[in-house]
Protein backbone atom coordinates (compact mmCIF):
# COMPACT_ATOMS: atom_id res chain seq x y z
CA UNK A 1 0.00 0.00 0.00
CA UNK A 2 2.80 2.38 0.90
CA UNK A 3 4.64 1.73 -2.35
CA UNK A 4 1.41 2.25 -4.32
CA UNK A 5 0.70 5.49 -2.50
CA UNK A 6 4.23 6.71 -3.10
CA UNK A 7 3.86 5.91 -6.81
CA UNK A 8 0.62 7.87 -7.04
CA UNK A 9 2.24 10.79 -5.23
CA UNK A 10 5.20 10.77 -7.61
CA UNK A 11 2.85 10.61 -10.60
CA UNK A 12 0.87 13.54 -9.21
CA UNK A 13 4.03 15.55 -8.61
CA UNK A 14 5.26 14.80 -12.12
CA UNK A 15 1.92 15.85 -13.60
CA UNK A 16 2.02 19.10 -11.63
CA UNK A 17 5.61 19.73 -12.72
CA UNK A 18 4.63 19.17 -16.36
CA UNK A 19 1.73 21.58 -16.01
CA UNK A 20 4.05 24.21 -14.54
CA UNK A 21 6.60 23.70 -17.34
CA UNK A 22 3.84 23.95 -19.95
CA UNK A 23 2.62 27.20 -18.40
CA UNK A 24 6.15 28.61 -18.35
CA UNK A 25 6.66 27.67 -22.00
CA UNK A 26 3.39 29.31 -23.07
CA UNK A 27 3.89 32.50 -25.02
CA UNK A 28 1.95 35.73 -25.17
CA UNK A 29 0.07 34.42 -28.20
CA UNK A 30 -1.24 31.57 -26.04
CA UNK A 31 -2.21 34.08 -23.37
CA UNK A 32 -4.08 36.24 -25.88
CA UNK A 33 -5.84 33.19 -27.33
CA UNK A 34 -6.92 31.98 -23.88
CA UNK A 35 -8.19 35.41 -22.83
CA UNK A 36 -10.11 35.89 -26.08
CA UNK A 37 -11.68 32.45 -25.69
CA UNK A 38 -12.64 33.29 -22.11
CA UNK A 39 -14.31 36.49 -23.29
CA UNK A 40 -16.15 34.54 -26.00
CA UNK A 41 -17.44 32.05 -23.43
CA UNK A 42 -18.68 34.84 -21.17
CA UNK A 43 -20.42 36.45 -24.15
CA UNK A 44 -22.23 33.30 -25.31
CA UNK A 45 -23.05 31.90 -21.88
CA UNK A 46 -24.67 35.12 -20.68
CA UNK A 47 -26.48 36.35 -23.80
CA UNK A 48 -29.15 38.20 -21.81
CA UNK A 49 -26.49 40.49 -20.33
CA UNK A 50 -24.88 41.09 -23.74
CA UNK A 51 -28.21 41.89 -25.39
CA UNK A 52 -29.15 44.06 -22.42
CA UNK A 53 -26.08 46.23 -22.96
CA UNK A 54 -27.03 46.77 -26.61
CA UNK A 55 -30.65 47.58 -25.70
CA UNK A 56 -29.56 50.13 -23.07
CA UNK A 57 -27.18 51.84 -25.53
CA UNK A 58 -29.89 52.06 -28.17
CA UNK A 59 -32.39 53.30 -25.57
CA UNK A 60 -30.16 56.17 -24.49
CA UNK A 61 -29.46 57.12 -28.08
CA UNK A 62 -33.19 57.13 -28.76
CA UNK A 63 -33.68 59.53 -25.84
CA UNK A 64 -30.89 61.72 -27.19
CA UNK A 65 -32.22 61.72 -30.74
CA UNK A 66 -35.97 62.06 -30.23
CA UNK A 67 -35.62 64.30 -27.19
CA UNK A 68 -33.18 66.49 -29.07
CA UNK A 69 -35.53 66.78 -32.05
CA UNK A 70 -38.32 67.90 -29.74
CA UNK A 71 -36.11 70.58 -28.17
CA UNK A 72 -33.79 71.65 -30.97
CA UNK A 73 -35.63 70.48 -34.08
CA UNK A 74 -33.68 71.09 -37.28
CA UNK A 75 -30.40 71.68 -35.41
CA UNK A 76 -30.30 68.04 -34.33
CA UNK A 77 -31.20 66.82 -37.81
CA UNK A 78 -28.43 68.89 -39.40
CA UNK A 79 -25.77 67.53 -37.06
CA UNK A 80 -27.04 63.96 -36.71
CA UNK A 81 -24.03 62.41 -38.52
CA UNK A 82 -21.63 63.93 -36.03
CA UNK A 83 -23.83 62.87 -33.11
CA UNK A 84 -23.92 59.27 -34.34
CA UNK A 85 -20.14 59.11 -34.80
CA UNK A 86 -19.58 60.72 -31.40
CA UNK A 87 -21.97 58.32 -29.67
CA UNK A 88 -20.32 55.36 -31.41
CA UNK A 89 -16.88 56.46 -30.24
CA UNK A 90 -18.19 57.17 -26.74
CA UNK A 91 -19.60 53.64 -26.42
CA UNK A 92 -16.26 52.22 -27.56
CA UNK A 93 -14.38 54.44 -25.10
CA UNK A 94 -16.53 53.47 -22.13
CA UNK A 95 -16.06 49.79 -22.98
CA UNK A 96 -12.27 50.20 -23.28
CA UNK A 97 -12.05 52.14 -20.03
CA UNK A 98 -14.23 49.77 -18.04
CA UNK A 99 -12.51 46.72 -19.49
CA UNK A 100 -9.51 47.20 -17.21
CA UNK A 101 -10.60 49.51 -14.40
CA UNK A 102 -13.85 47.72 -13.50
CA UNK A 103 -12.46 44.26 -14.21
CA UNK A 104 -9.56 44.72 -11.80
CA UNK A 105 -11.94 46.08 -9.18
CA UNK A 106 -14.14 43.03 -9.60
CA UNK A 107 -11.17 40.67 -9.35
CA UNK A 108 -10.14 42.34 -6.09
CA UNK A 109 -13.69 41.99 -4.74
CA UNK A 110 -13.92 38.32 -5.74
CA UNK A 111 -10.56 37.53 -4.17
CA UNK A 112 -8.99 36.29 -7.42
CA UNK A 113 -6.63 39.18 -8.00
CA UNK A 114 -3.54 37.44 -6.62
CA UNK A 115 -3.86 34.69 -9.24
CA UNK A 116 -3.04 37.26 -11.91
CA UNK A 117 0.04 38.36 -10.00
CA UNK A 118 1.29 34.77 -9.69
CA UNK A 119 1.09 33.97 -13.41
CA UNK A 120 4.38 33.52 -15.33
CA UNK A 121 3.41 36.46 -17.54
CA UNK A 122 3.00 38.98 -14.75
CA UNK A 123 0.03 41.06 -13.64
CA UNK A 124 0.22 43.86 -16.23
CA UNK A 125 0.32 41.69 -19.41
CA UNK A 126 -2.64 39.60 -18.21
CA UNK A 127 -4.66 42.70 -17.34
CA UNK A 128 -3.79 44.32 -20.68
CA UNK A 129 -4.76 41.21 -22.69
CA UNK A 130 -8.07 41.00 -20.84
CA UNK A 131 -8.67 44.66 -21.62
CA UNK A 132 -7.95 44.16 -25.32
CA UNK A 133 -10.27 41.13 -25.42
CA UNK A 134 -13.08 43.19 -23.94
CA UNK A 135 -12.40 45.95 -26.47
CA UNK A 136 -12.85 43.40 -29.27
CA UNK A 137 -16.22 42.43 -27.79
CA UNK A 138 -17.14 46.10 -27.39
CA UNK A 139 -16.32 46.69 -31.06
CA UNK A 140 -18.83 43.99 -32.02
CA UNK A 141 -21.63 45.30 -29.80
CA UNK A 142 -20.96 48.94 -30.72
CA UNK A 143 -21.11 48.05 -34.40
CA UNK A 144 -24.56 46.57 -33.82
CA UNK A 145 -25.59 49.75 -31.99
CA UNK A 146 -24.22 51.83 -34.89
CA UNK A 147 -26.31 49.87 -37.39
CA UNK A 148 -29.44 50.41 -35.29
CA UNK A 149 -28.69 54.14 -34.96
CA UNK A 150 -28.36 54.48 -38.72
CA UNK A 151 -31.64 52.61 -39.20
CA UNK A 152 -33.48 54.76 -36.64
CA UNK A 153 -32.31 58.06 -38.07
CA UNK A 154 -32.26 57.06 -41.73
CA UNK A 155 -28.68 58.36 -41.97
CA UNK A 156 -25.87 57.04 -44.15
CA UNK A 157 -22.19 57.25 -43.32
CA UNK A 158 -18.96 56.55 -45.20
CA UNK A 159 -17.94 53.25 -43.62
CA UNK A 160 -14.55 52.30 -45.01
CA UNK A 161 -13.79 49.33 -42.77
CA UNK A 162 -9.99 49.67 -42.77
CA UNK A 163 -10.05 53.38 -41.98
CA UNK A 164 -12.74 53.17 -39.30
CA UNK A 165 -11.18 50.18 -37.51
CA UNK A 166 -7.65 51.63 -37.51
CA UNK A 167 -8.66 55.14 -36.46
CA UNK A 168 -11.14 53.97 -33.82
CA UNK A 169 -8.74 51.37 -32.39
CA UNK A 170 -5.87 53.85 -32.05
CA UNK A 171 -8.23 56.46 -30.61
CA UNK A 172 -9.57 54.27 -27.81
CA UNK A 173 -6.05 52.98 -27.04
CA UNK A 174 -5.51 56.20 -25.07
CA UNK A 175 -8.57 55.36 -22.98
CA UNK A 176 -7.16 51.87 -22.44
CA UNK A 177 -4.14 53.59 -20.91
CA UNK A 178 -6.40 55.60 -18.62
CA UNK A 179 -8.15 52.37 -17.64
CA UNK A 180 -4.76 50.87 -16.81
CA UNK A 181 -3.98 53.75 -14.47
CA UNK A 182 -7.45 53.65 -12.92
CA UNK A 183 -7.16 49.88 -12.40
CA UNK A 184 -3.89 50.34 -10.55
CA UNK A 185 -5.43 52.99 -8.31
CA UNK A 186 -8.35 50.62 -7.66
CA UNK A 187 -5.91 47.92 -6.53
CA UNK A 188 -4.40 50.35 -4.03
CA UNK A 189 -7.51 52.13 -2.75
CA UNK A 190 -10.19 49.48 -3.51
CA UNK A 191 -13.63 51.13 -3.50
CA UNK A 192 -13.31 54.14 -5.82
CA UNK A 193 -16.06 53.18 -8.24
CA UNK A 194 -17.81 56.56 -8.09
CA UNK A 195 -14.65 58.37 -9.15
CA UNK A 196 -14.00 55.87 -11.93
CA UNK A 197 -17.53 56.27 -13.28
CA UNK A 198 -17.27 60.06 -13.16
CA UNK A 199 -14.43 60.03 -15.69
CA UNK A 200 -16.68 58.36 -18.27
CA UNK A 201 -18.73 61.54 -18.60
CA UNK A 202 -15.52 63.46 -19.23
CA UNK A 203 -15.13 61.41 -22.41
CA UNK A 204 -18.05 63.35 -23.89
CA UNK A 205 -16.11 66.60 -23.49
CA UNK A 206 -12.96 65.05 -24.98
CA UNK A 207 -14.83 63.61 -27.97
CA UNK A 208 -16.47 66.95 -28.74
CA UNK A 209 -13.31 69.04 -28.14
CA UNK A 210 -12.74 71.71 -30.84
CA UNK A 211 -9.48 70.23 -32.12
CA UNK A 212 -9.18 72.42 -35.20
CA UNK A 213 -9.86 75.64 -33.27
CA UNK A 214 -7.71 74.76 -30.23
CA UNK A 215 -4.63 72.91 -31.42
CA UNK A 216 -3.42 71.99 -27.92
CA UNK A 217 -6.43 69.73 -27.45
CA UNK A 218 -4.87 67.28 -29.94
CA UNK A 219 -2.73 65.84 -27.13
CA UNK A 220 -5.77 65.02 -24.98
CA UNK A 221 -7.19 61.48 -24.99
CA UNK A 222 -9.82 60.87 -27.70
CA UNK A 223 -9.83 64.46 -29.00
CA UNK A 224 -7.62 64.12 -32.08
CA UNK A 225 -8.85 60.63 -32.96
CA UNK A 226 -12.44 61.78 -32.65
CA UNK A 227 -11.83 64.57 -35.17
CA UNK A 228 -10.24 62.13 -37.61
CA UNK A 229 -13.04 59.61 -37.15
CA UNK A 230 -15.58 62.34 -37.94
CA UNK A 231 -13.72 63.12 -41.15
CA UNK A 232 -13.53 59.42 -42.03
CA UNK A 233 -17.15 58.49 -41.38
CA UNK A 234 -18.89 61.74 -42.37
CA UNK A 235 -16.66 63.14 -45.13
CA UNK A 236 -15.34 59.82 -46.43
CA UNK A 237 -11.64 60.60 -45.88
CA UNK A 238 -9.50 57.48 -46.22
CA UNK A 239 -6.63 56.54 -43.92
CA UNK A 240 -3.96 57.29 -46.53
CA UNK A 241 -5.49 60.73 -47.18
CA UNK A 242 -4.68 62.06 -43.72
CA UNK A 243 -1.53 64.13 -43.37
CA UNK A 244 1.64 62.70 -41.85
CA UNK A 245 1.20 64.98 -38.82
CA UNK A 246 -2.36 63.71 -38.24
CA UNK A 247 -1.25 60.09 -38.49
CA UNK A 248 1.75 60.74 -36.25
CA UNK A 249 -0.47 62.23 -33.55
CA UNK A 250 -2.99 59.41 -34.01
CA UNK A 251 -0.27 56.88 -33.14
CA UNK A 252 1.89 58.92 -30.75
CA UNK A 253 -0.77 60.29 -28.38
CA UNK A 254 -2.35 56.89 -27.56
CA UNK A 255 1.11 55.33 -27.19
CA UNK A 256 2.01 58.01 -24.66
CA UNK A 257 -1.14 57.43 -22.61
CA UNK A 258 -0.72 53.65 -22.67
CA UNK A 259 2.87 54.07 -21.44
CA UNK A 260 1.75 56.52 -18.76
CA UNK A 261 -1.05 54.18 -17.64
CA UNK A 262 1.39 51.26 -17.50
CA UNK A 263 3.81 53.26 -15.31
CA UNK A 264 1.01 54.26 -12.92
CA UNK A 265 -0.29 50.68 -12.85
CA UNK A 266 3.14 49.26 -12.01
CA UNK A 267 3.74 51.87 -9.30
CA UNK A 268 0.38 51.41 -7.57
CA UNK A 269 0.45 47.61 -7.67
CA UNK A 270 3.99 47.53 -6.26
CA UNK A 271 2.96 49.94 -3.53
CA UNK A 272 -0.06 47.75 -2.75
CA UNK A 273 2.28 44.77 -2.38
CA UNK A 274 4.61 46.68 -0.07
CA UNK A 275 1.65 47.74 2.07
CA UNK A 276 0.27 44.20 2.08
CA UNK A 277 -3.13 45.22 0.69
CA UNK A 278 -2.94 43.54 -2.72
CA UNK A 279 -5.35 40.75 -1.82
CA UNK A 280 -7.41 42.71 0.69
CA UNK A 281 -10.82 44.20 0.02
Amino acid sequence: MTASADTRTEDSDETSAQAVRAAMQAGYLDLARAVLYREYLIFVRYPANAVGGIVISVFFFGLLFYGGRMLAGQAITDSIEGIIVGYFLWSLSVGAYQSISNDIGSEAQWGTLERHVMTPFGFAPVAFCKGVAKVVRTFITSTVVLAVMLAITGTTLQLNVLTVVVVASLTIASVLGLGFAAGGVAVLYKRIGNWLNLLQFGFIILISAPVFELGWTRVLPLAHGSALLQRAMVDGTRLWQFSAIDLGLLVGVPAGYVLLGYVVFQYTTRRARRLGVLGDY
